[in-house]
């Protein structure tokens, strides 16, 4: 049965979204807000539900996931929005996730299971399956409606498993293309085989579930390429812009960094690893120093290629120029940084959707970006953003350009917080709900 395709919000559902993420007027109704949500989404849940299932009811939802926080990545910050945005609209969601030795901070809904670190890998945990399966009676006790898996490792093994036991439906989502990543970390095989691998595991794994959720039009488009013929959706991860773009306490992010009060502050937010093409951004740096001499490149996030790319910045005589500061709490400091910026930079070639794009639009701060993948899905040139090429030279030419124009950068900062709108997390928290009922109805009609 096809799912239906992602349709964009009508211009009232913008506005009204760009009106609920403004400043503290949405901070002081939104305990109305929430109460407002439940009848709202009652409404659209039942004109969608299949027919087999007339009178709504909560869906009862198991998520399984190989990571999650403490562990900071796009699959933790997709997970928490939409569990946060489902449990807003009255849906129970249980999350089984690794334990974490450092960092942890337990919380209701959540079900850690014992693990073990991988080798190279210090910052990933490996679940225990069979600790996992042994939970197989307390779950069909909670008579769960279907199972969500997020990663293509223990936990999507352990969701097919436990599916087939409980009787329901599982539900995936392909959140990345591994095909792009493989290689930089089994550097001793060669990467067309690398390649072949990824395509065949993600077909055979696509094909077991009984829908799949892609994150943009992009991972859809390649995962038709590789054979999948599962039902697919495109719904990528929403931003709570009522929150990210809450008033904080002032602070002085250049103060705080010690940083030059006229430098121009380039940011780019993120993991630091070799997929994320920062690479790229430390050699475009001396074409914008050339033209701003103050100019410094801003690197927040961690990750095992970070040594990497402070030796890489040293040797081209950039080791002033780019900092690093390693993760930011979401509360506070990022924003901070975010705000601080007079450009966010981004040149990933592998993402699947680019949430940190939308945090710099929601919050005012002019982007340049490439627009590859998911990028391209959520970047639209002036709104808010200036889309480079990948050379050196086109990429700086675009943020000397915002850095030189006022206009042109109060128009980006004016225009991003209206684009980001469009990325709310409870709208398209709804959209994956109509995924689940579909799959629940066509589970229950024996289909």
């Amino acid at each position: 049965m096809p799912l239906r395709a992602r349709e964009p919000l009508s211009e009232a559902e913008v506005e009204q979204l760009i009106r609920l993420a403004r400043g503290n007027a949405l901070t002081q109704h939104r305990q109305a807000e929430r109460a407002a949500q439940q009848p709202a989404a009652t409404t659209a849940l039942r004109s969608n539900t299949p027919s087999s299932r007339t009178d709504f009811q909560p869906l009862r939802i198991l998520m399984l996931a190989d990571v999650f926080f403490p562990r900071i990545n796009g699959v933790s910050t997709s997970i928490a929005s939409f569990r946060g945005a489902l449990e807003r609209q009255g849906h129970a969601v249980i999350l089984i996730c690794p334990n974490y030795p450092v960092g942890q901070i337990d919380a209701p809904g959540v079900l850690r299971i014992r693990s073990h670190g991988l080798p190279g890998d210090p910052e990933d945990r490996m679940m225990r399956y069979r600790e996992l399966m042994a939970l197989t009676p307390q779950l069909a006790a909670t008579a769960f409606d279907l199972i969500h898996v997020h990663t293509p490792f223990v936990a999507h093994y352990a969701g097919i498993a436990l599916g087939r036991r409980l009787g329901i439906p599982v539900v995936a989502t392909y959140h990345t293309l591994f095909e792009e990543y493989l290689h930089h970390y089994v550097r001793w095989l060669p990467r067309r085989w690398l390649r072949f691998a990824a395509r065949r595991l993600s077909v055979r794994q696509c094909q077991q579930v009984s829908a799949l959720v892609a994150p943009s039009l992009a991972m859809q488009e390649a995962l038709e390429r590789y054979g999948v013929t599962t039902p697919m959706a495109v719904i990528p991860t929403g931003l709570a812009l009522e929150t990210f773009t809450h008033p904080h306490e002032a602070s002085d992010f250049r103060h705080c960094y010690n940083l030059p009060p006229e430098a121009r502050l380039l940011l780019f937010v993120g993991r630091a690893a070799n997929e994320k093409n920062i690479g790229f951004l430390i050699e475009m740096l001396p074409q914008v120093l050339a033209k701003h001499p103050a100019t410094r490149l801003i690197i927040t996030g961690e990750g095992p290629a970070q040594a990497a790319l402070a030796r890489q910045a040293r040797q081209a005589g950039l080791g002033e120029a780019v900092i690093f500061l390693g993760y930011l709490d979401r509360d506070g400091p990022l924003q901070a940084a975010y705000r601080a910026a007079d450009v966010f930079v981004f040149a990933s070639r592998t993402e699947t959707q680019g949430l940190v794009l939308l945090e710099a639009l929601a919050l005012g701060t002019p982007v340049v970006s490439t627009a590859v993948m998911g990028t391209r899905d959520m970047l639209e040139d002036g709104a808010g953003c200036l889309i480079a090429e990948e050379r050196y030279d086109d990429f700086a030419t675009k943020v000397n350009r915002v850095l030189s124009d006022p206009v042109l950068q109060t128009e980006l900062a004016r225009r991003g917080p209206i684009h980001a709108a469009r990325w709310h997390e409870d709208a398209l928290a709804a959209e994956l709900a109509r995924v689940y009922w579909q799959c629940v109805g066509a589970a229950a009609s024996g289909r």
